[in-house]
């Protein structure tokens, strides 16, 4: 009789340890078919998968490229906290496709890590970025081999890419160093589509291009042309910039304490300020849209970049526009947060991490600070609280603990804070 219940009770445990395999097994196909189901139509808009414009560099040049074991960190931290979707600007350096090789590596250790990616392929004119005079009517015979780069990855990693962004401020006039006519932007695009057609491209991924809220008809007329209205109704959707943070130094009607305001707290001014500058990317937001449908069109526009940088000795400085430090990043990042993810529109906010490279002979330009983390990976004021949760515990930034910036000293962090200038102060010049 023991032996019979020996044996009885052997067999029970191995179709229990066979069952729970086989429901891990279940599990872990069910969560990777989610993942090649999933396109972008079901995750831009979704406040469950928050976005974010990552590069990830370390260094003063970009010849120094992160490394996969660095990527992998950063996506473990960005995962953390929400993010799903990961914004990139180029493919003709390794970052790329490194990162989508890094995103592929933690799916394979981890079935149920999700992160996915808009692949940004670069789009120049000719001469653009060398001692010879920009060409804006012709293009860059560069942007052919970038287009097939971001073509081979987003069919390499078909369950990872569902956005292909052609260009990053490409025809914005003020980018007058590359920037080209929107019918380069239309060709390119039209060519993607015409491969998802073909079946040489995924049918769900979508196609835009990731730009600044004029380049979109929000803005002077200049931009009205016949190939933006073809661009608009060929993009899957519409990918706008929007930055009232430099919009304080080049626009900043909106960014001056009124008069009526003169009598309030330091706090209690750049409170307000803040709640001015959401405003005006608002009215940015609703200017492309009802451009938009002025042409006929509806179709869904999501935010590709926005963001607020927590150091500057330039423009927007303690001598310039005074809009630059933690304290209004972090009420910034908070309040577009909100807005986006109530109005079911993605953000990608401009950016993860600090990088460097981007002002490398001025260490406290603004463009290197606009990241929630520090380069160390010191966590600035905007996510405090995801410290305080202990969202990162266990995970590092090249070896060092996610700790707050000014050791989690709020009262600290204020005594560097300035108000906006005054409005009369501002009309005045």
């Amino acid at each position: 009789m023991k032996n019979h219940i020996t044996v009885i009770g052997s067999i029970l445990v191995v179709l229990l340890v066979f069952s729970c395999n086989n429901t891990a097994k279940e599990s872990k196909i069910d969560t990777v078919k989610k993942q090649k189901t999933l396109h972008a139509k079901d995750i831009l808009g979704n406040p469950n998968y928050l976005a974010i414009s990552y590069g990830g560099y370390r260094q003063k040049s970009r010849d120094s490229q992160p490394t996969i074991k660095e990527l992998k960190s950063d996506m473990k931290l960005l995962s953390a906290m929400g993010i799903k979707i990961i914004r990139t600007y180029n493919v003709q350096l390794q970052q790329a496709p490194n990162l989508l090789k890094a995103i592929n590596e933690l799916k394979k250790e981890d079935a149920s890590f999700e992160m996915y990616v808009m692949l940004g392929a670069w789009i120049d004119c000719l001469n653009a970025w060398t001692d010879q005079a920009p060409n804006h009517d012709v293009e860059s015979p560069n942007n052919a081999a970038e287009i097939d780069r971001a073509v081979a990855l987003a069919n390499q990693y078909p369950d990872i890419v569902k956005i292909i962004a052609v260009g990053n401020e490409a025809m914005v006039k003020w980018a007058a160093s590359y920037y080209v006519q929107p019918n380069v932007i239309l060709k390119w695009v039209n060519h993607l589509q015409e491969l998802k057609k073909n079946k040489k491209l995924p049918k769900d991924l979508w196609i835009t291009s990731s730009d600044d809220f004029a380049s979109w008809g929000g803005g002077e007329d200049q931009y009205h042309v016949e190939d933006l209205e073809k661009l608009i109704k060929t993009v899957d959707y519409i990918s706008m910039h929007t930055y009232p943070y430099h919009n304080s130094h080049y626009n900043p009607q909106f960014w001056g304490v009124p008069q009526s305001e003169q009598s309030l707290s330091k706090v209690e001014k750049i409170d307000a300020a803040m709640e001015r500058a959401i405003e005006f990317s608002k009215r940015q937001y609703d200017s492309v849209k009802n451009y938009m449908k002025s042409i006929g069109v509806n179709k869904p526009i999501h935010i590709g970049e926005t963001g607020w940088a927590s150091v500057s000795n330039g423009f927007y400085g303690s001598n310039g526009s005074k809009a630059t430090d933690e304290y209004k990043q972090g009420l910034y990042y908070k309040l577009m947060r909100a807005w986006t993810n109530e109005a079911g529109i993605s953000c990608f906010y401009f950016e993860a991490f600090n990088e460097q490279w981007k002002d490398a002979e001025n260490p406290n330009g603004s463009e290197n600070h606009f990241g929630l983390f520090t380069i160390d990976g010191k966590a600035k004021y905007p996510i405090w609280n995801l410290v305080d949760k202990a969202t990162f515990k266990g995970l590092t930034r090249d070896g060092n603990p996610i700790l707050k910036t000014y050791e989690g000293n709020k009262d600290l962090l204020i005594e560097n804070v300035l108000a906006p200038p005054s409005l009369n102060e501002i009309m005045a010049h």
